[in-house]
């Protein structure tokens, strides 16, 4: 204990608040050091301990506030002590939404970690000559950047950034210290992080105005009256990103954030009282784990996110999504990797002779594809290979894959009759688009805002916002045809029809034809490699190729005045 006078002198009564928060504070730090310690797949292992953590924290946040003089004297608490525990709580809710894929817990987080910067709980530490006090406050700011991103903060995420490098270089001119570089790098990521949509939305003002691309009300179009779908629900979620050179923060590669908001509804706030009580108010709030209450329905499909994952990483955490997938319900897998070819041809050719997707190991990689190097007999050991998924098409299976030898997956055989589709990208792009691959993919831009993708093929790098409207107002009516393309062609495989009755895979499915029509048009994609393919085949004349689309189309076109790039459909396209 600190303060004035002995331990004698200090009343009972403050000498046990001084107990019962060091009591607190050793329990919460133990409890949240476990936390490493969890499963990281598996859906209920890991709850009552998250539960237990969140009641300690509640506890210890509450008891520093309710006696914060008592402790200010007796204890000598700090402001960075105080912006620890805030700290440590929004990580809480942070790994809350990664668990759960709730984006309102993104919301608790953004609370706790903006009232450490609005009260200035890290403000001291550069005062002090510890030099692993300012590496909690970067580590503080690198999270709070990281949840900002999540929500599309982009104006305050450019501030912190600002923040941070006047941090990294006061730190770094202070201690010599050797995480100098890493700290510079962390900076260049996240700078390449923000600017790597290809097109900016401008107000009449010439300030840049951020867009969501979560699922939000009324941006998906509705089922209608005689649509025979499936009932089926997108429960899970598997993304994988493990492309050389593409952007990314945080293992969050740009094709992998894109994909995680294309599989989200807009976030709303937990707890309301938060923001009106302000700040010093704070209080955790995580809904109770009582196993006896019936599960709510899920907001979003649960997702797992693996940056470059080795194959036994990511095949122990889809084995537990398999196992855990509910009945009636769909498991996605998105994969954004690079390629792996196979060196010979067998005259028997199998799930297992067409390559696949990188998985991490430490190997050779030259112009971003793997070099074979063992015996043409023998199956590259790194690499998902279509064959490897064979087993968890026991269940309804919707794999997209964004890599240059996507036409792999193109060899999956139904085996259990139970639904499946592939989206598959194009395996190449017109050399003009090629140099923009490190921000990330076109076709996975296309999923994720398919006016994005049209601006970004079409050369377009910023748009008025009264036109951007206008242009997204036209394509929701043009996503609307195509579900009844789908919807009513008599020649499509019926397991389109099967995940069509899930919101999010409906827009997904929408979105992917049109790409597919939007690319078949460009006169720039002369090669049928660039065009995105699926398994099984769409029938084109009544969807990627129908004369009702490509009409939209030129009437977008038209509309940003593009239509020069673009042939018209009544000419006819080689494809």
């Amino acid at each position: 204990m600190t303060g004035a006078g002995t331990e004698e002198d200090i009343p009972l009564g403050e000498r046990k608040t001084v107990t019962d928060f060091c009591y607190l504070l050793d329990k919460s730090k133990q409890l949240f050091n476990g936390l490493r310690d969890l499963p990281q797949y598996g859906h209920k292992q890991w709850q009552s301990y998250f539960g237990r953590t969140f009641d300690v924290y509640t506890k210890l946040w509450k008891f520093q506030q309710q006696h914060r003089q008592v402790l200010d004297n007796r204890y000598g608490l700090k402001r960075w002590q105080i912006g620890e525990v805030a700290s440590k709580i929004g990580q809480l809710y942070y790994h809350y939404y990664l668990r759960t894929s709730e984006t309102s817990y993104l919301n608790e987080a953004f609370s706790f970690y903006s009232a450490i910067r609005q009260r200035s709980y890290y403000y001291q530490v550069n005062k002090e000559d510890r030099p692993e006090l300012v590496v909690k406050k970067l580590r503080y700011y690198a999270r709070y950047i990281v949840v900002c991103l999540l929500l599309n903060k982009m104006d305050l995420v450019k501030v912190l950034v600002k923040e941070l490098s006047e941090e990294i270089e006061d730190y770094t001119q202070r201690f010599n210290t050797e995480d100098q570089l890493e700290w510079n790098l962390v900076l260049q990521e996240v700078a390449s992080f923000v600017e790597a949509d290809p097109v900016v939305v401008l107000s009449d003002d010439n300030t840049v105005v951020i867009t969501s691309n979560r699922l939000q009300d009324g941006g998906v179009p509705q089922l209608e009256q005689g649509m025979v779908v499936g009932q089926l629900t997108l429960a899970d979620a598997l993304i994988i990103g493990n492309c050389n050179n593409q952007v990314k923060f945080s293992e969050l590669t740009i094709d992998m954030f894109r994909i995680l908001q294309a599989l989200e509804r807009e976030p709303v706030n937990l707890a309301t009282s938060t923001s009106k009580a302000g700040p010093l108010a704070l209080t955790p709030c995580l809904p109770s784990q009582e196993p006896s209450e019936k599960p709510a329905k899920r907001e979003n499909p649960h997702k797992y996110l693996l940056y470059k994952p080795t194959f036994s990483q990511l095949y122990t955490f889809l084995s537990a999504s398999f196992k855990e997938l509910p009945a009636n319900s769909v498991l996605l897998i998105y994969l954004s990797a690079t390629g792996v070819f196979p060196t010979g041809r067998l005259d028997y050719e199998g799930p297992y002779d067409f390559g696949g997707v990188l998985t991490n190991t430490n190997r050779d990689v030259v112009n971003g594809e793997t070099v074979q190097k063992r015996n043409q007999a023998q199956k590259e050991m790194h690499c998902l290979h279509p064959g490897d998924l064979f087993p968890f098409t026991r269940k309804p299976l919707f794999v997209i894959v964004d890599s240059s030898n996507s036409t792999a997956y193109k060899n999956f055989t139904n085996l259990f009759g139970q639904p499946l589709v592939c989206l598959l990208s194009p395996t190449a792009y017109p050399k003009s688009m090629q140099d923009q691959c490190q921000r990330g993919s076109l076709f996975t831009l296309f999923l994720y805002c398919p006016l994005l993708a049209f601006l970004s093929v079409c050369g377009l790098s910023s748009l008025r916002q009264g036109l951007w409207d206008k242009a997204q107002d036209f394509l929701r009516k043009v996503y609307r045809d195509i579900g009844q393309m789908i919807t009513r062609s008599r020649a499509i495989d019926q397991a389109f029809l099967q995940f069509y009755g899930d919101e999010f895979l409906r827009l997904l499915l929408i979105r992917f034809v049109f790409c597919s029509a939007t690319l078949r048009l460009h006169k720039l994609f002369r090669e049928s490699r660039s065009f995105p393919e699926s398994y099984p085949q769409l029938p084109k004349q009544d969807t990627v190729e129908s004369s009702l689309l490509q009409k939209h189309i030129l009437e977008l076109a038209e509309m940003l005045d593009v239509q020069s790039l673009f042939w018209d459909g009544t000419l006819g396209v080689n494809y």
